[in-house]
């Protein structure tokens, strides 16, 4: 069925043979996007007009007019978008007749159960209200006759026109001010894994802003792409509204699939790289279009100033500033000199870049555009000062992401390393990250930028850090394909074999020193050894080091820590001792510490734990927020089975999160002159909301649940029952594997699983219930992910073999299922 025949069937003025033809024309399966919004748009016209034409005719109104504004004035009804309506008269009618007019308008909308925005004003009311509220004048710069008196309404647009242009040196500022609060409140739609379509920065609502700069006469936006990023967006909203039945603009991620599969794409990563893509167009051209309004306002604010000096109707050019050969500054952004020629120099583009980043000024669109088509392709490799410009762009610091932006947005980057765009607004799942994987290298090379003076080689540091995770738009572990890719980026920007070979092996290896520090037992030399091996020279493990801690910066808050830098360094510090030729000495039973064999000889006297808590708050983390309260918590007890999961799960009804465990066995002299064996735990926790519990109420449960009074699985689901955790996309299964090489001295069996409260409770349950000992464990946690290590050994301290230990991993495996 067409449009043209939906309409001619929905003559019937009554909501039900409008709410039948809206019907029909929603399930059409063969009109979409823009044809269905302006058919959409044209039913609802022809269904008010008669409600309209009705509605004067008993009320006896003349010098009137029904108007559509906003989106609705622009003919963008999506399938449950308000009705913006507006219904202006001349005055010339009481307001009885006036109010009547309206309320058999109203109530005819209403009871279809359509939302609307209604409103009923004079052309000078409208005025009035408009020149008080920005939000009500930005409506109406979008007003269009519905029915009625055309005449009032052509005469209302032209004032309202006149009135933003007029107003315009006012008016713009205060638009740009309410985008940038917006976007502060909202985020950025181009990296938010649940973004809002409309409300977040590079959505709609500054689709529409740039709509409004334009009709200002001050500036306009930047054309190419805009119209199709719009579409991209509204089409998204429209499936998004078809799927929910509901008028929301978050695009949730329950929802992603199933909008993916409306919108005709694979899945809900399609769907989120395609919004992505359309919100960096509407972003940078916001970014374009405010920067040349704030130039023309200020240049209109000097000029009647600079008049006045230089008499009469004599312009002052701009300044122009050298910055590098070929690269000028000028009214405050970096463009090209007189004498550049890119289609003869093929380093301009990276010189020009560098320029801008290097002196925190933007590169004008003019110049970035004219590079695009103009610059030559460099050769490959590159030359030396090609190399040289990128790795000056990279060190740069903040500066570097809206020059990159820059060029990013024009296909530049692409073109210079062609690799990019499988990264290319790429999501990125897991909820620690902040950015998609092309934000994210970028960031970690700013956050390398301020880490070069630990490093000998800051241009390996750099590009490392910009090509790190270029492996995740491959398939299979990005480390690995990372490695094959970076390879060959390295090589084609021109460094020799051997800096190949080391950027290479800091992208394989880029997760190599968190990971072992926070999972691996340091005081096992396989551990340091296999760091050492897998880096292979000092200067490498230094590049690492810095590589780690910018990598993780980037990542965002829940990656990095003072507590994390701690053993990082830690790892560092042993594995450069190990290159340096000091080989480490086979562990050697550690002696308990004298508040560890303190506690130990009190649970002998007594029989029963007994427990230290002491409070450590950490120091403040690089960006100088604090961080949670650190606890040293030891226990000390009676050797006998199920102590772990049992003050797992005591840790876990107080809300401590463990970050670290550590279990070893003591033996302490009778006063029958026998040896009797304890248990020293030393755990390091965090208190979930910042509040301690105390001592004596943890060893007063610690108590119960060792005898059976305290059944802690019961109260762990009463809580989880009484607050559940909201839920998201569906976790994937946990996985239990057995390390391989891990270490000579014990198994390691390492759990990755969906974090929740009692895990480790849960895990130790399962690990006592195969009659293995833990020696120690190692716990991670990031954002929902927990990745927790566990180095255990069979009733006589010795590795468990081949089989058992796979056995192992399966029970545990099968235990947290």
């Amino acid at each position: 069925m067409t449009s043209t025949e939906v309409t001619t069937e929905s003559e019937d003025s009554g909501p039900s043979g409008y709410a039948a033809a809206r019907l029909r024309l929603l399930q059409e399966k063969t009109q979409s996007g823009p044809p269905r919004r302006a058919a959409l748009a044209r039913l609802t016209d022809d269904w008010l007009t008669a409600l309209f034409t009705a509605a004067a005719e008993e009320s006896g109104v003349r010098g009137a007019a029904l108007v559509a504004v906003g989106g609705y004035g622009r003919g963008e009804l999506s399938p449950r978008s308000d009705l913006d309506l507006l219904l202006l008269h001349d005055g010339s009618a009481d307001a009885g007749a006036i109010a009547s007019l309206a309320d058999r308008i109203w109530y005819p909308v209403w009871d279809l159960g359509l939302a609307l925005d209604h409103s009923v004003r004079t052309p000078g009311e409208a005025r009035g209200t408009a020149g008080e509220d920005l939000k009500v004048q930005l409506g109406l710069l979008d007003a269009r006759p519905v029915a009625g008196d055309l005449g009032l309404v052509a005469g209302l647009r032209t004032a309202i026109l006149a009135d933003w242009r007029n107003q315009a040196p006012k008016r713009l500022p205060a638009l740009d001010e309410l985008c940038r609060e917006r976007a502060e409140r909202m985020g950025e739609l181009q990296y938010l894994l649940e973004p809002d379509l409309k409300e977040a920065r590079g959505g709609l609502r500054d689709a529409t802003a740039l709509r409004a700069v334009a009709a200002s006469w001050v500036a306009d936006a930047p054309r190419e792409g805009l119209a199709e990023a719009r579409r991209t967006l509204l089409d998204a909203r429209d499936a998004l509204h078809l799927s929910t039945g509901r008028a929301t603009d978050r695009l949730a991620l329950q929802e992603q699939d199933q909008v993916a599969g409306a919108l005709g794409l694979l899945d809900a990563d399609a769907l989120l790289r395609q919004v992505y893509e359309a919100a960096r167009t509407v972003s940078y051209a916001t970014d374009v279009t405010w920067r040349e309004v704030n130039r023309v306002l200020r240049a209109r604010s000097v000029r009647p100033r600079l008049r006045a000096i230089l008499g009469g109707g004599a312009k002052a050019a701009p300044e122009r500033t050298p910055l590098a050969e070929g690269v000028v500054e000028a009214d405050g952004e970096v463009v090209l000199a007189r004498t550049a020629r890119p289609e003869k120099d093929p380093v301009l583009t990276l010189r020009a870049a560098a320029a801008a980043a290097e002196s925190g000024l933007p590169l004008s669109r003019h110049l970035v555009r004219h590079l695009r088509t103009a610059a030559q392709p460099l050769p490959v490799p590159w030359p030396a000062e090609a190399r040289e410009e990128l790795v000056t762009l990279l060190g740069a610091g903040e500066s570097t992401v809206g020059v990159w932006e820059a060029l990013e947005a024009e296909g530049i980057i692409t073109r210079l390393l062609p690799d990019w765009e499988r990264v290319h607004c790429r999501p990125q799942r897991n909820p620690v990250h902040t950015w998609t994987v092309d934000r994210h290298l970028v960031e970690t090379a700013v956050r390398a930028a301020s880490l070069t003076r630990r490093v000998g080689r800051p241009d390996l540091l750099l590009v490392a850090a910009l090509l790190h995770d270029i492996g995740k738009g491959w398939p299979g572990d990005h480390s690995v394909a990372g490695e094959v890719i970076a390879r060959d980026m390295a090589a084609r920007i021109g460094f020799d074999k051997q800096d190949v070979g080391v950027v290479a092996t800091l992208v394989r290896h880029h997760l190599l020193l968190i990971e072992t520090a926070t999972r691996r037992d340091l005081d096992d030399p396989a551990t340091v050894r296999s760091v050492a091996d897998a880096v292979g020279s000092a200067s490498t493990l230094e590049l690492l080091h810095a590589l780690t801690e910018a990598d993780a910066l980037a990542t965002g808050p829940a990656a990095w820590s003072s507590w994390r830098a701690s053993l990082v360094t830690d790892l560092v510090r042993r594995a450069a001792s190990l290159l340096a030729g000091e080989e480490p000495a086979e562990p050697e039973p550690l002696a308990p510490s004298a508040e560890q064999e303190r506690l130990a000889v009190e649970a002998l006297r007594t029989g029963e734990p007994v427990l230290s808590l002491h409070t450590q708050p950490e120091p403040a983390s690089g960006d100088g927020e604090p961080e949670p309260v650190g606890v040293e918590l030891l226990i000390a007890l009676p050797d006998r089975p199920g102590v772990l999961p049992a003050a797992a799960g005591v840790l876990a009804l107080h809300r401590l999160t463990v970050r670290a465990a550590d279990l070893r066995a003591v033996e302490l002299p009778t006063e029958l002159g026998e040896s009797a064996g304890l248990l020293v735990l030393s755990w390091r926790v965090a208190a979930e909301y910042g509040s301690l519990p105390q001592a004596s109420r943890l060893r007063a449960d610690l108590v119960r649940a060792l005898d059976g009074s305290l059944d802690i699985r019961a109260r762990l689901a009463e809580r989880e029952a009484a607050y559940p955790r909201r839920r998201g996309v569906k976790a994937p299964p946990p996985r239990v594997t057995v390390a391989a090489a891990g270490s000579r001295l014990a198994t390691v069996i390492e759990v990755r699983a969906q974090d929740a409260p009692g895990l480790l409770h849960r895990i130790g349950r399962a690990l006592e219930q195969t009659a293995v000992r833990v020696r120690s464990a190692h716990i991670s946690t990031l954002g929902a992910n927990a990745v927790d290590a566990f180095y255990v050994t069979d009733a006589d301290g010795a590795p468990l073999a081949g089989e058992r230990a796979a056995a192992l991993a399966r029970e545990v495996e099968k235990a947290l299922a």
